[in-house]
């Protein structure tokens, strides 16, 4: 059997910060789709198909930015009325024919997600007319809906016409409340004007406000972290999340340090490393815990229950989700899919599947949506895959949710995170450390790793285990 230190971790006094050398990125996932390629005409008799998931979701995507921060590598537009007017055009025009479609309207959708890009830049009759085609589609009682963006220029018009139409979850990337560190990041406002605005904004009755921060940013010492979650708690708002500074290349941070230099502010040039990065994180989640915030997964905490954060939980499932947009992901029948990312690829892909009078007669051209730039088979492990990630991702893994050979066969990595620091282990559960949960993306990784190198054997040519009991040794 095959162990390396990036599936196990390493041994360590403080595992916290050393079990590995840094996280290895922002999600974890393993191979077994391929590509698959259908004719216009076959995709949309898919959506002439009713769905087969339990839960569903919308994923709606709105590809435009005033402005680039240094830590974002996937800028895609800049901000432009016109554009954006086209844009929300074609896109309203293509939810309205796919919620009409039998494979929309065959079960109900438990959470849709807005998100960018910069979702918040477009106008208000825009987040108008968005929240009336969203309705189009069936969703469940109580359903989440999610605006994403940033609270400069969502002023009161936008605000008004959001929740009156629909969307009751505003999730705004704050990164920093200082004001410095804010500026290096090439964010707009100031620590005042955000609190004072959120706290406008968490007054409302039953909307939830959640906002992100980032720990490891240029100049953001300890000390400026340790301000921020103070901040987090006066500004009234009902969530957070906790993402650490992660060094992907197209960055103007990873730019800088290229070339030698770092993205500083007037009052430091410090960037924490990957053990500082370890200890924000700590601070912050013990921060929020003894404030008796409640976590529901290793990087978000909520203060009361009108935050559900229903979506980012789904979405580790494996749920169907049928996106909409240049560039948006999803899933539909089980294969993965993407849209088409060039703005006018994807335009010209909405075009070429409006229908004409020749085919105005067609059952499958009256209701076009637009198909993916990229399609995947699915996957065979999905079902299984959503059981790890999802329950890696709270800190805690059930494994009577596992097969009995399939919970023995990884006993060997469960023991390593255990000696190393990173979980505790009983018999029916698997539960991360504080470390365990800093480091949850590498230790998916890492168990992905491990199936790879070592795929449990078919029954009949499998060994004899032990005792199930075995498992906690």
């Amino acid at each position: 059997m095959i162990l390396t230190p990036s599936m196990t971790g390493i041994a360590s006094p403080d595992p916290l910060q050393h079990a590995f050398k840094v996280k290895s990125a922002p999600h974890a996932g393993r191979g077994g789709s391929r590509p698959v390629f259908l004719e216009p005409q076959q995709w949309q008799q898919w959506w002439q198909q009713p769905s087969q998931a339990s839960e569903r979701a919308l994923y709606i995507h709105i590809p435009f930015c005033r402005k680039r921060c240094s830590f974002c590598n996937f800028f895609e537009n800049g901000t432009n009325p016109e554009r954006i007017s086209r844009y929300i055009k074609n896109l309203t025009e293509q939810l309205h024919i796919a919620a009409d479609t039998p494979l929309a309207q065959s079960r109900g959708f438990n959470t849709v997600y807005v998100g960018g890009g910069t979702p918040t830049d477009i106008s208000s009759d825009e987040v108008k007319q968005l929240g009336e085609a969203i309705s189009r589609f069936p969703l469940v009682d109580n359903a989440e809906v999610t605006l994403e963006g940033r609270l400069n220029g969502f002023d009161d018009d936008k605000w008004h016409n959001a929740t009156a139409n629909g969307f009751n979850r505003f999730s705004f990337g704050v990164q920093s409340f200082d004001t410095q560190v804010r500026q290096a990041a090439g964010r707009f406002d100031d620590k005042d004007f955000l609190l004072n605005r959120l706290n406008q904004l968490s007054q409302h009755p039953s909307a939830s406000i959640v906002i992100d921060l980032i720990f490891g940013l240029p100049g953001q010492t300890m000390d400026i972290w340790q301000q921020d979650l103070l901040a987090v708690i006066d500004s009234g708002v009902h969530g957070v999340d906790l993402y650490q500074l992660i060094g992907l290349s197209g960055t103007r941070i990873e730019h800088a340090r290229e070339k030698g230099k770092i993205l500083g502010t007037a009052l430091s040039e410090f960037q924490a490393d990957s053990q500082a990065r370890a200890n924000m994180y700590a601070t912050g989640a013990n921060h929020f815990e003894s404030q008796n915030w409640q976590r529901l997964s290793s990087c978000h905490w909520r203060r009361d229950s009108r935050e559900r954060s229903v979506y980012n939980s789904l979405a580790k499932s494996g749920i169907e989700i049928l996106p909409f947009g240049a560039g948006a992901g999803g899933s539909i029948h089980g294969h993965g899919c993407m849209n088409a990312r060039d703005l006018k690829q994807w335009h010209r892909a909405h075009d070429d599947m409006l229908p004409t009078e020749a085919t105005a007669t067609s059952a499958v051209a009256l209701n076009p949506v637009q198909v993916p730039g990229m399609l995947m088979s699915p996957n065979p492990s999905a079902s299984l895959d959503a059981i790890f990630k999802r329950g890696l991702d709270s800190g805690q893994l059930d494994l009577n949710l596992l097969q009995s050979p399939m919970a023995l066969h990884l006993t060997p990595l469960f023991n390593a995170w255990r000696t190393n620091g990173l979980a505790e282990l009983t018999q029916n559960q698997l539960t991360l450390t504080l470390a365990g949960r800093f480091w949850n993306v590498n230790m998916q990784t890492g168990l992905f790793e491990f199936l790879a190198e070592n795929p449990l054997q078919p029954t009949a040519n499998r060994p004899q285990t032990h005792s199930p009991h075995a498992i906690a040794s």
